[in-house]
């Protein structure tokens, strides 16, 4: 890959509505890898419970042949019903949602409840020893909450990768 095939490469949303049956995740997560392709990040729940549908929202990225090549591929797939590419296809809103454990004292726990306050995190779980924070927001609100932790005594980190839906009346 030359520097110019990097400068190219793309990060885009993909939401995809299935049929919410068995195998349809691996099916999808096969495409990927069966390619060499990479997901940044993947939820899936069930959006629909009397027409039994579930929403694959991926994020990855490539250059835009790549990234078409994917969209195609994933509308091809039998349990698929529809593929919209969130960041090209209209407004959409992303959020992620992130469980930071903080260990901490005296200063540190201080500090951690500032920035916490900073950003917006609520504490859900609390030590004399630890925090647990709650944080919300766009990935990279969540990465730079993570990374100002990292000083103060991260122990650990569990997140639900992005979740997104387009803005407006429509919908999948």
């Amino acid at each position: 890959m030359t520097n110019n095939d990097k400068d190219d490469l793309l990060s885009h949303t993909v939401s995809v509505l299935v049929d919410n049956e068995s195998g349809v995740l691996a099916r999808v997560v096969g495409l990927f890898s069966g390619r060499g392709y990479n997901i940044d990040s993947l939820t899936v729940a069930e959006v629909d419970h009397e027409d039994n549908l579930s929403k694959i929202t991926i994020v990855t990225s490539g250059t835009r042949q790549v990234i078409e090549q994917i969209k195609a591929q994933l509308d091809r797939l039998v349990p698929v019903r529809r593929v919209v590419d969130l960041t090209i296809d209209g407004p959409s809103v992303e959020r992620e949602m992130a469980l930071v454990k903080v260990a901490g004292e005296g200063e540190h726990r201080v500090e951690a409840l500032r920035i916490a306050d900073i950003f917006r995190a609520r504490v859900i779980d609390s030590s004399n020893s630890s925090f647990v924070f709650e944080v919300f927001g766009k990935a990279g609100k969540v990465d730079a909450f993570i990374k100002l932790m990292e000083p103060l005594g991260l122990v650990d980190v569990s997140r639900t990768g992005v979740v997104a839906i387009s803005r407006g009346a429509e919908g999948l």
